[in-house]
């Protein structure tokens, strides 16, 4: 889920954060560095914060 509004929305879905998509965290506090369909993309603390994600259970992917 991602909150904020409907134009931020977009571009995170744009960027391919969407509410089916696997989105591993790689590293990062201030700045998160997340890998999405392959592709790594750097999201400041806001930005990061409007993302909900839900775990997986161990050996999912």
């Amino acid at each position: 889920m991602i909150n904020g509004d409907d134009g931020f929305a977009q571009r995170l879905r744009e960027m391919g954060f969407g509410e089916a998509a696997l989105v591993t965290k790689i590293s990062g506090r201030t700045t998160s560095l997340c890998q999405v369909n392959g592709t790594r993309i750097a999201l400041n603390h806001n930005a990061a914060m409007a993302i909900l994600v839900e775990a997986l259970p161990a050996g999912v992917r």
